[in-house]
């Protein structure tokens, strides 16, 4: 039996997307997984998707930006599941938008979600990982963390995660945790899409003009990204930390 089959995870912004893929993932590995989601019903997908193959999940609905739902909502996973011992901050959202139309609350709603949520979640797991002796963090950058038009709010969060990453890694190694980012390239996501129609092109359009520029001749699938993550959740990845694997099919400049 895998020493993981036990384990409690919690996965973010996991009702659709790359943290859906994670979640189904994890579950695959055999661990019992918190789908967590701004909308806990948007979660009864991917839970079905888990139980349906013999897996254990719960859907929690929780805002990572507010203190007060995350710590009830960890504390409902640990009452639910367990004491979670791996966490994925994949929670995430944009508000693009070139620097001068950018307003303070397309700025203020980017870093919430993303830095603020991934240290509050995080904040909240510790205590479970240390007192375990294990843990792992997974927070999900961005190849926009190298700079990207029209995304200076998520630029800057994602580029300020890969900090958050480290910095944990450095706290939390002697107790047993790891923290490590993974910076996923173009993936065809809801949020990619939503892209796309900013930028006035189809969404198919959009994916060909990407592929075209990436060394492998294709853009990224959610599960792409889950595999990375399923890496660093693992007992393989104990002397892997504060790392940061982009995943774009190619280098980066």
């Amino acid at each position: 039996m895998s020493t993981t089959e036990q384990r409690v995870a919690i996965v973010t912004g996991a009702a659709r997307g790359i943290g859906a893929a994670t979640a189904v993932r994890l579950a695959a590995e055999g661990r019992a997984v918190a789908v967590l989601d701004l909308d806990e019903a948007a979660c009864k997908d991917t839970v079905e998707k888990i139980t349906a193959a013999g897996g254990k999940a719960v859907a929690v609905g929780c805002d990572v930006s507010d203190a007060e739902q995350v710590e009830a909502a960890v504390e409902r996973v640990t009452s639910e599941l367990g004491a979670p011992t791996v966490l994925v901050n994949n929670a995430g959202v944009l508000r693009d938008n070139l620097l001068f139309k950018m307003s303070e609350g397309d700025w203020d709603t980017v870093m919430n979600v993303h830095l603020r949520g991934a240290f509050l979640m995080s904040r909240a797991c510790q205590k479970h990982m240390v007192d375990a002796g294990f843990g792992r963090i997974v927070n999900l950058s961005s190849s926009s963390a190298l700079g990207n038009r029209g995304q200076a709010n998520y630029s800057a969060a994602k580029a300020g995660l890969q900090g958050f990453t480290k910095t944990l890694a450095i706290e939390l190694g002697k107790f047993g945790v790891t923290a490590n980012a993974v910076a996923p390239g173009f993936i065809a996501t809801d949020m990619t899409a939503a892209t796309a129609e900013r930028v006035g092109m189809g969404f198919e359009d959009f994916q060909a003009a990407a592929a075209a520029q990436i060394p492998v001749q294709r853009v990224g699938r959610p599960e792409d990204i889950a595999n990375a993550i399923a890496f660093f959740t693992g007992d393989a990845a104990g002397f892997v930390s504060g790392q940061v694997m982009y995943v774009a099919g190619g280098p980066l400049s």
